[in-house]
């Protein structure tokens, strides 16, 4: 028994005829007339009685009419919402994400995918990135975005924006606004910093060390959770810190901050986008990964 049969069934009962149905379907009467052959003969038994003017359901056709309604009903529900699914009409989308994609990043490119699928469900966990990495291999996020490079046998890790990190101070601080010191020069001050697996913390760390310059000789007063929070602790004077550009812009206009450069410290970074290639991702996963390769976001953050 196939999907087939039971529609020509369906519409030989509807208009009680063969030759009806035939030309509904376009197709020949011999082919209609196989078509419930085979039905009965899968199923043991008459669905129709024949006479001269037209065919009627036998009670087994009955008790099948009402059920084959219900199959084929059904049978395009289902092609109907994996359609849905294919076109983005509807479907959602998990996204893990440490604090700087996840909060100043990510709010501008979900708000530019959605206007295009606004059917899509977004749903964005923030943590550090070792737990967004986390995340994505016990398969509880379809992508993840982070501040370092995730090495893994199916692991996909791609760059998709440099970040600059800089180097801010109370605005009391002796320290001048847009001045620039010396690297051995930071071993001097108190910090306040991300905590230990946050991707900014490991790449100040890293650049550090390629100067020479260990993380214990750093004097590390507070470390915290979130960006903002770092900054706010720098404007309370608590010590200075290391956070992305993006993250300090508004409260360095503000005048709330200052930033100082540090002289020969490479202080950039990549963001990455990554995903598990060792089981299959949704459209929706798919769609916004290709989404945010786009010509017009590279323009938007480089």
């Amino acid at each position: 028994m196939n999907l087939k049969q039971l529609e020509v069934f369906l519409w030989v009962a509807e208009l009680k005829g063969f030759t009806k149905a035939a030309k509904r379907l376009y197709m020949s009467q011999p082919a209609v007339s196989f078509q419930i052959q085979s039905l009965e003969e899968f199923l043991g038994v008459k669905l129709f009685w024949r006479n001269e003017k037209n065919v009627i359901l036998t009670e087994a056709g009955k008790l099948l009419f009402e059920q084959a309604k219900q199959i084929v009903a059904h049978f395009y529900k289902i092609k109907s919402v994996v359609n849905d699914l294919k076109e983005l009409k509807t479907g959602s989308l998990t996204i893990g994400a440490s604090t700087i994609p996840g909060e100043y990043i990510l709010p501008k490119l979900i708000g530019d995918f959605r206007r295009q699928f606004p059917g899509i469900q977004i749903n964005v966990r923030i943590a550090g990135s070792a737990q967004v990495e986390k995340w994505l291999l016990n398969r509880e996020i379809d992508l993840g975005f982070c501040g370092t490079l995730i090495s893994g046998k199916e692991i996909e890790c791609l760059p998709f924006l440099t970040d600059h990190l800089v180097l801010i101070a109370p605005v009391d601080h002796p320290w001048e606004a847009g001045g620039e010191i010396k690297i051995s020069d930071l071993v001097k001050e108190k910090f306040v910093l991300r905590e230990s697996g946050s991707g900014t913390r490991k790449t100040f760390e890293t650049s550090l060390a390629r100067s020479n310059i260990s993380k214990e000789q750093l004097s590390i007063v507070m470390e915290m959770g979130s960006t903002r929070a770092v900054i706010t602790a720098v404007e309370a004077g608590l010590g200075v810190s290391v956070v992305s550009f993006l993250a300090a812009r508004d409260p360095l206009l503000l005048g709330l901050i200052k930033e100082i450069r540090v002289h020969n410290l490479d202080l950039n970074r990549k963001l990455y986008v990554i995903r598990d290639q060792s089981w299959m991702s949704n459209f929706a996963a798919e769609t916004f990964h290709s989404f945010i390769f786009t010509q017009e976001n590279n323009l938007l953050f480089s």
